[in-house]
């Protein structure tokens, strides 16, 4: 292959974008630099944060982009992202009392981890390499 992959970015494909933005803007610090309404709701947003990005797209706005017309759900619930952080501590910290998906551990490959269900239902697991 002659071509050079830049960089790969999720499409989290949620119900309503609205809860997932709350999420990783006031929980996690992203910042939203983009959005596309879709009817009277967002029907997308880009986010980022230290050079990562995340983008989020309501089901109906797949829907409609795919020509979609027979009512069927897109939904990317078991999409997964491992988010590799420099501070384990400081996002448990931001997320409070944030209910865990995967209680946190030390991993075989070692790396500490633990993840949460983000409310548009996406595994996000935070891992930082355990020290020696």
């Amino acid at each position: 292959m002659t071509f050079q992959a830049n960089r790969i970015t999720a499409v989290l494909v949620v119900k309503a974008v609205e809860p997932s933005l709350a999420f990783w803007e006031q929980t996690l610090g992203f910042t939203k630099v983009a959005e596309v309404p879709h009817g009277d709701a967002l029907g997308f947003a880009m986010l980022v944060k230290d050079g990562t990005e995340v983008m989020l797209q309501s089901e109906a706005s797949v829907r409609e982009d795919l020509g979609v017309t027979d009512g069927s759900a897109v939904s990317g619930t078991s999409t997964a992202l491992f988010m590799d952080v420099s501070d384990l501590g400081e996002v448990e910290r931001a997320l409070g009392d944030y209910p865990l998906a995967l209680p946190r551990r030390t991993t075989f490959y070692g790396m500490h981890e633990f993840g949460v269900r983000e409310p548009g239902g996406h595994l996000v697991v935070f891992a930082q390499k355990a020290d020696g």
